[in-house]
């Protein structure tokens, strides 16, 4: 019973976390940023994907070791749906993510350079959608917690 709920605890911890450095990385984003922005945008990325990669580890461990167990889990359209969402997310994050790596390169190489605002705006409205598809995990999680099947 402790291990669930430190499991539990844990990738909610997480989860909210994520949302949290969705919503910096989103502040960051905007028309004009510079060198030092492209730089910390760069930082709180990486510790998005950690986060992305510790959610998925500890939310797999609540299904194969939590008190629910497996059949639970996995006989649930609204976890399957929740996966979907988060699989989403994930691809929806590599643009923003490949462009902010690429960002990163060209403000080692000239630290006056400045993303073009267009580019940015794009990135920005897919870190959006990211948001929106993190509200659904959320959405059915809770769905998942309350109905069975």
């Amino acid at each position: 019973m402790v291990a669930d709920f430190v499991l539990a605890l844990l990738h909610h911890v997480l989860v909210f976390s994520l949302v949290g450095i969705l919503a910096v990385e989103i502040a960051l984003m905007r028309p004009g940023i510079g060198a030092a922005e492209v730089r910390r945008l760069g930082r709180y990325d990486i510790a998005y994907g950690i986060v992305a990669g510790l959610i998925l580890l500890a939310g797999f461990a609540r299904v194969f070791w939590g008190a629910k167990g497996a059949d639970y889990y996995l006989g649930n359209h609204s976890f399957w749906a929740k996966i979907s969402a988060f699989a989403i997310v994930a691809l929806i994050s590599i643009g923003p993510t490949l462009r902010i790596v690429d960002w990163g390169r060209q403000v080692r190489r000239d630290p006056a350079f400045v993303p073009a605002d267009n580019e940015v705006r794009i990135m920005r409205r897919l870190m959006h959608a990211e948001g929106f598809f993190l509200v659904l995990v959320i959405a059915f999680a809770a769905a998942m917690a309350r109905f069975s099947t």
